[in-house]
């Protein structure tokens, strides 16, 4: 290299490794006879130029794999033997690392230094309406939220509604309203139905330049041949043939529909999403839900992603690792066409234990009814994990904290739950519940026992007061659960929770046990006491009845593989259903409320007493619903 060119590439070298990479090429051939870029010692051209690279974290990594072998040697050697230019690089490394440090104790880290992010940022998030969001989706639409307005940038929602037999528009507003609830607001809503004639225009490009061909080889040899790498006998047609093939395909006729569109971009390529993938292909038979019959022939998402983006004006494409395959047939499609450049960022998207986001699965359970649909409290979904007792702030908070990291790991429940514990329990109201199945009789005697039922005001929380007052019912006639009862011993001095110490004087004979005599002794320690047991009295309150529901996975495998059937590793039983009566102030519990059942957990109403439809209830009448919320401790509850 000419001194000039040394002295300009300084300047050159902060973009990013596709524009610098060349360069690199340069200085190592450059070195190849040389210590030094320049002369004979550290002078002031290797100075810049090292500190250039230094500063690019991309730059570094592709050096310290010592491909280039003379590059690598001359930059440890300025590395080991100049410390005196280092000083600033060290400050900065020792601020970030302090940072880091920072950074990871709240969660994962969002040091990604986004490219050009300088000239504006613009995200997107792209979900196909073909089914409810999931957690996975969750965390695309949080980190493409968050580096949006981060940066001050722009965060676009697209519905990538290009395959007419999966979507509905059910879906299409389910995504809408999940995204709204988990406070995620778009600055624009577009739709890739809107850019299907540009689309069309560009395919007809690509045909016209060589780059894709018309196929009818069967899904099956086509499936084969790209797995071998074997090229199709229809690779080669003209330009004039797979035009007006286009044209049959466009019209639904019978050639068309024989026939789809690929791009001509490598038969063996290691990477098989190069392999001459589908980018258009036909649908006759199920109208689109936006187009209707308009079209008989729709892009598939390989097509449409990048080159939507760009025309969008997308300058990050944030998205899962399971895309990274495709990243460089996205970029194929971006050099081919000549467009506008898209920086693409792959993340991790979470996976938990016992727990598949597979649409294709999930639908398939709520189709076969195996539950009661895409909000299932044992689903992933959105919907699912909030009926079950998520609370949004929780979700976000979790989801933020595992960061744009790339490594994929697959995750306990216990931290996702254990995060939305730490949401509620300082605000969930407390009440109490026995189990009506074998419930006992208590009768309450001695000289602190109540003559004639009444209620005292008590709050709701025991450490905030702010969540207000419930009134309580004392008398000598109550219930308790069997297994409590099972568990006392005559003379044994145990504590009724919220009022004080009782003795245990009789025990009803049979099993399940009937009845207890208990002499109430207000003077008592609770301290001292081993057993402290929830009660409900059965006087001076009406009890409200209730269903406290209990959920297991809904697969047996920690990991499911694609290749395992579904079937086979399906939990026959995952709902548990208990009958119980609550306390009076119960009922004005409504959906969506958390409360905390003492001794059992924390509670989401599914249905309050009011939210009935009429005749809905049945024969059991009018109940609360409660769902049992995980709070990620092992063991039972």
């Amino acid at each position: 290299m000419k001194l000039d060119e040394l002295k300009s590439l300084e300047a050159l070298l902060a973009a990013d490794f596709r524009q610098i990479e060349p360069r690199l090429q340069a200085l190592d051939k450059h070195l190849i006879l040389r210590t030094y870029l320049d002369g004979y010692s550290l002078g002031e051209i290797d100075t810049k130029i090292w500190l250039a690279l230094r500063g690019n974290k991309a730059a570094v990594s592709f050096i310290k794999r010592g491909s280039l072998a003379n590059l690598a040697r001359w930059f440890q050697f300025v590395e080991d033997n100049h410390p005196e230019i280092q000083g600033d690089i060290k400050a900065k490394d020792a601020a970030a690392k302090a940072k880091v440090a920072a950074l990871s104790k709240a969660g994962g880290s969002y040091a990604l230094a986004l490219q050009n992010a300088d000239q504006g940022v613009v995200t997107r998030f792209l979900p196909e309406p073909s089914g409810y969001l999931h957690i996975g989706h969750a965390k695309a639409a949080l980190l493409n939220d968050y580096f949006a307005r981060t940066y001050k940038g722009t965060l676009r929602l697209r519905l990538d509604d290009t395959n007419p037999s999966k979507e509905k528009e059910e879906f299409q507003d389910a995504i809408i309203e999940d995204l709204a609830l988990m406070g995620i607001k778009p600055d624009t809503l577009t739709y890739t139905s809107d850019y299907f004639e540009y689309l069309h225009d560009m395919c007809v490009r690509l045909i016209k330049e060589g780059h894709a061909y018309a196929d009818d080889t069967d899904q099956e040899t086509m499936r084969d041949e790209r797995f071998k790498g074997i090229a199709s006998k229809r690779r080669d047609r003209t330009v004039e043939e797979n035009l007006h093939i286009f044209e049959e395909m466009k019209k639904g006729t019978g050639e068309g529909l024989r026939n789809c569109i690929r791009a001509k971009i490598s038969v063996d390529n290691p990477n098989k999403a190069m392999r001459d993938p589908v980018i258009y292909r036909c649908n006759v038979d199920t109208p689109h839900h936006r187009t209707g019959t308009r079209y008989k022939v729709y892009p598939t998402y390989d097509l449409a992603a990048p080159l939507v983006d760009s025309h969008e004006g997308v300058t990050h494409a944030l998205r899962a690792t399971e895309y990274t395959d495709r990243n460089p047939q996205y970029q194929w499609f971006i050099d081919t066409l000549k467009l506008r450049q898209v920086h693409i960022w792959d993340f991790a998207r979470m996976n938990f234990i016992k727990t598949f986001l597979s649409k294709r699965k999930l639908a398939k359970l709520v189709d076969t009814g195996r539950v009661w649909g895409w909000d299932d409290p044992r689903f992933p979904t959105i919907r699912g994990v909030r009926r079950r007792g998520m609370t949004v702030p929780a979700l976000r908070d979790f989801i933020l904290k595992q960061g744009p990291s790339r490594n994929i790991v697959t995750m306990d429940w216990t931290n996702f739950w254990a995060s939305n514990k730490k949401e509620i329990d300082p605000i969930a109201p407390r009440h109490t519940a026995i189990s009506q199945r074998d419930v006992v009789k208590v009768t309450i005697t001695g000289a602190d026992a109540p003559a004639e039922p009444f209620t005292a005001e008590k709050p709701k929380h025991p450490k905030n007061k702010d969540v207000g007052t419930k009134n309580v019912a004392f008398s000598s006639e109550l219930i308790l659960d069997q297994a409590d009862a099972k568990s006392f011993k005559v003379g044994e001095e145990i504590t009724l929770m919220a009022w004080g110490n009782a003795i245990v004087r009789e025990i009803g004979s049979g099993d399940p046990i009937p009845s207890l005599t208990c002499e109430l002794n207000l003077q008592g320690d609770v301290k001292s006491t081993e057993k402290k047991v929830t009660w409900l009295s059965s006087k001076g309150q009406t009890l409200v009845p209730a269903e406290l529901w209990d959920f297991d996975y809904l697969i047996t495998k920690d990991v499911l593989q694609e290749e395992d059937n579904l079937e086979d590793f399906l939990t026959p039983v995952t709902e548990t259903v208990e009958d119980a009566w609550c306390d009076e102030a119960s009922k004005d519990l409504k959906k969506d409320d958390i409360i905390q059942l003492e001794r059992r957990g924390y509670y989401r109403v599914d249905k309050g007493l009011a939210d009935w439809k009429d005749g809905e209830e049945g024969a059991k009448g009018k109940r609360l619903v409660l769902f049992y919320i995980p709070t990620g401790k092992t063991g039972p509850k």
